[in-house]
């Protein structure tokens, strides 16, 4: 297939490393052969040259495939282990904007809670969903109020979130176990009863309704390592869909 630059974009390029803009709703990995194309697929094509001469393809941060942004890819084996080892280490730095429900109180504030899957501690319907107990691996998220605003759905926020460790789904049970919600979050949002009716019946009117938007409304925007001594940074603004549903009247 050839290569479609619908499938994402390039932000920045080194000999060792691309960062890519992942549009929400494509699949980071195959989940089983035969399934549809994902960004994964699309990176073999555009670097074929590469592969073909030894290199590969290693995506260093995963991303839901409902979460838009930043994914960082390494070219090669080495670069691969290394980027590995700096995430491992903390030596990542990864930004999130996110609209939420309602208005949190203060303007800077974190949440240091472990995250476990719900499945470990207790019965749930959903085998991906992930709780706050003490006996999940400690995870800590700190959260900046960038803006709130109003729109005819009710008030909202947009926060910046910096997740200090690497939990699945932490951005989105951190701030959801405050009563602020990411804005189209079929599992942590107002019910996960929303998650198990979409895989039944996919979105649907009454859906939208509840959770105003079709995916969850999360974007990696920054993403930084420190890389043979210097420290790469790149940006990534906020998505057309997030912005367009901020701006409703």
């Amino acid at each position: 297939m050839s290569h479609d630059q619908a499938d994402f974009e390039i932000i920045g390029e080194t000999p060792d490393l691309i960062a890519v803009n992942k549009p929400a709703g494509l699949l980071v990995h195959p989940t089983k052969p035969g399934g549809p194309r994902t960004l994964w697929d699309a990176l073999k094509d555009l670097l074929g040259y590469e592969i073909a001469n030894g290199g590969q393809v290693s995506l260093i941060n995963r991303l839901d495939r409902e979460t838009s942004g930043l994914v960082l890819v390494a070219k090669n084996a080495v670069a691969a282990r290394r980027a590995a080892m700096a995430m491992q280490d903390g030596q990542i730095q990864k930004t999130y904007l996110a609209i939420v429900s309602g208005i949190p109180s203060m303007n800077e504030f974190s949440v240091d809670a472990p995250i476990i899957r719900k499945g470990e501690v207790m019965e749930t319907k959903i085998h991906l969903q992930r709780i706050i107990h003490p006996e999940g691996a400690a995870a800590l998220t700190h959260f900046r109020k960038i803006v709130h605003f109003e729109n005819a759905l009710g008030e909202f926020s947009l926060l910046e979130a910096r997740p200090i460790t690497g939990r699945t789904h932490q951005i989105r049970v951190h701030i959801a176990s405050l009563g602020h919600f990411v804005i189209g979050d079929k599992i942590y949002g107002p019910s996960e009863d929303h998650y198990l009716e979409f895989v039944k019946t996919g979105w649907t009117p009454a859906l939208s309704s509840r959770l105003h938007f079709s995916r969850h409304a999360l974007h990696s925007s920054g993403l930084s390592i420190e890389w043979d001594g210097n420290r790469l940074e790149w940006q990534c603004p906020l998505p057309r869909d997030m912005r367009e549903w901020m701006a409703r009247s």
